[in-house]
């Protein structure tokens, strides 16, 4: 899932993904995501929780595995409701985990090794949005938030 036409577009031409969804035009997630697993979703990787998070746990096949790391969605709302169906780990007996950098520190030198072994060889690919400037860092940040960056956000500090 992306936010916009263009992220979207570039994550299937450029990156080769079979499909995407715009969460933000699709209308209903669940059916969105239905149409694009007919099979259903035996894996899952959700940092967003919230709405999307609901609809996944309904498209969810038998023994399905759900790696969780981040809820973006609700990191600002006070009172945050939590998924409404989460029965649906029992119905499928899927597992659920969540995961942070921190619970696998003694492996960063490792997983640092492997991907800038993987990025040298093109089997991974990345895009960087820079911005100018240390007075940039707030509404820099801020675009986490909503979306509207264009790959991983880097402010250049001036060397002077």
């Amino acid at each position: 899932m992306a936010g916009s036409d263009d992220k979207c577009r570039w994550i299937k031409s450029d990156l080769g993904f079979d499909e995407v969804i715009n969460y933000k035009t699709c209308g209903d997630y669940e059916t969105a995501i239905r149409k694009a697993c007919p099979e259903g979703v035996d894996v899952y990787f959700d940092n967003v929780g919230g709405d999307i998070l609901d609809a996944a746990l309904n498209c969810l096949n038998k023994f399905a595995r759900v790696a969780v790391c981040g809820w973006i969605s609700t990191y600002n709302v006070a009172n945050a409701p939590g998924p409404s169906n989460l029965w649906q780990l029992v119905a499928e007996s899927v597992t659920m985990q969540g995961f942070t950098l921190l619970d696998y520190l003694d492996r960063f030198e490792e997983g640092i090794g492997q991907l800038v072994e993987w990025l040298m060889a093109g089997e991974i690919t990345s895009r960087e949005e820079i911005v100018d400037g240390l007075d940039n860092v707030l509404p820099t940040f801020l675009k986490l938030f909503d979306g509207s960056n264009k790959g991983k956000l880097l402010i250049r500090i001036p060397e002077d």
